[in-house]
């Protein structure tokens, strides 16, 4: 009898390809580069390592290096989900689109977050997700822009040579080079602040609606109980 009882409690999942392999390299090429550009980019702002006298290492020279190392990466990458978003063969981030402009999606959400439902949705992410996500990567577009200012500032031959004029132009309009500087600080905290809810929503989402939120990302794939299929 125990055992028939636990067999009939047992619930029906459905397996679901969310995530391409494309999406998900992306995904963590992303995190990445964002954990990296964050501690580098404090470090250049104040830098609190002093090589030994005796020593030729350019300390903050290295540090330098590697912030612009892994922004080229956010760069790519940013450019890449832009290009796979709207011409990717798969569609199941397009469809999201769907539920930011309807409003019983809005509300479906909202009221799963309050305990009061589950919460179906046509693509890949929900309403508020869909909204979040496109305000980070307006965020990431900000960053890799005033980014490659603030080095070609620095680099005056190469690509800091080509971007020169429109960076001056970019520079000129924000109002000088120091206030270019301290936007792309100031926006570094809309990351941290995302990063720190995005984990943390990742995970209550995954116990709360019983799937796998959070795998997802790296299988690809996502189990979800069939009552709660759209």
């Amino acid at each position: 009898m125990a055992h028939s009882k636990a067999v009939s409690d047992q619930t029906a999942y459905a397996r679901l390809h969310i995530f391409s392999g494309i999406i998900r390299v992306c995904h963590w090429l992303r995190a990445l580069s964002i954990l990296a550009l964050v501690i580098t980019g404090f470090y250049i702002a104040w830098p609190f390592l002093v090589a030994p006298q005796s020593s030729d290492v350019l300390v903050q020279g290295w540090i330098r290096m590697a912030h612009e190392i892994f922004g080229f990466i956010l760069i790519a990458v940013t450019v890449s989900r832009v290009y796979l978003f709207f011409f990717s063969k798969d569609n199941i981030e397009r469809r999201s689109f769907a539920d930011v402009i309807s409003l019983k999606a809005w509300k479906g959400q909202l009221k799963a977050y309050l305990w009061m439902g589950h919460n179906p949705h046509a693509g890949a992410y929900g309403p508020l997700q869909f909204m979040v996500y496109f305000g980070i990567t307006l965020a990431a577009i900000f960053m890799c822009v005033t980014g490659l200012v603030l080095y070609a500032n620095v680099y005056h031959q190469g690509l800091g040579g080509t971007l020169w004029q429109p960076a001056m132009l970019i520079t000129e309009w924000m109002g000088g080079l120091a206030v270019v500087r301290l936007w792309h600080h100031y926006v570094t905290w809309a990351f941290i602040i995302f990063v720190v809810i995005h984990v943390y929503m990742a995970v209550w989402t995954g116990i709360r609606f019983k799937h796998n939120s959070v795998d997802s990302i790296v299988s690809g794939y996502n189990y979800l109980p069939k009552d709660q299929q759209h």
